[in-house]
């Protein structure tokens, strides 16, 4: 493999706490009752928007609209309480910057939160590309995002945590690798074409072959 893609929420860092919350402040606004951390869990994978209409179970276009204003105010004020990188992963990503294969980041939730996060948890890390509301499984950001690097989709390794990243994976052509340690259990990333299983991220580089 000539580079690495990779999801954001459950792959690399734990959002849980902070979606959770920002969900629950969105929620009291509207006087709904509050919800727990393992249904948000269910919930996201999809982007904001995908996330408004399942905690309201509407798709009244207006009202997502405005949820969706009130909600990236929340979550904007939430972003960092929480939310910590996963065990191992700041040393594998260096890792991958010291062997020079380009790394980004492709991910459904907004645009603006993916940079902040990457920026403020991810300081000593160089990113080729970070993108946010990339519309996943439709894979074409994520295409965008090898055609910039200049690799072939076949050389890409793409790492995510939900059936939504594998698709994506597959829809692009690239090598789908679930990793185990986010938010969706390992049945669904095989269901849905991982051809790798990733639990521990000192298990990467003797699973994948990356090189130049």
């Amino acid at each position: 493999m000539k580079a690495a893609i990779f999801d954001m929420d459950g792959t690399l860092i734990n959002t849980i706490e902070d979606l959770t919350d920002s969900v629950n402040e969105l929620l009291e606004h509207y006087k709904r009752p509050r919800l727990s951390i393992d249904e948000v869990k269910i919930f996201v994978g999809n982007g904001a928007r995908k996330l408004m209409m399942r905690v309201f179970d509407t798709t009244d276009e207006n009202f997502i609209n405005d949820a969706l204003k009130i909600y990236d105010g929340c979550y904007n004020r939430h972003l960092l309480n929480k939310t910590k990188p996963y065990a191992g992963i700041v040393e594998f990503l260096t890792a991958l910057n010291q062997i020079n294969i380009p790394i980004a980041i492709c991910t459904n939730k907004q645009h603006f939160a993916a940079v902040s996060l990457a920026q403020k948890i991810f300081p000593t890390i160089k990113f080729a590309e970070i993108i946010g509301d990339a519309n996943k499984p439709n894979p074409a950001r994520a295409l965008e995002i090898a055609n910039k690097i200049g690799v072939e989709p076949a050389e890409v390794a793409y790492f995510g945590d939900s059936s939504v990243d594998m698709q994506t994976a597959v829809n692009a052509g690239f090598l789908p690798v679930g990793i185990t340690w986010g938010f969706r259990p390992a049945i669904y990333l095989k269901d849905s074409g991982a051809k790798i299983l990733v639990n521990r991220t000192d298990e990467i580089f003797k699973l994948i072959n990356f090189g130049n």
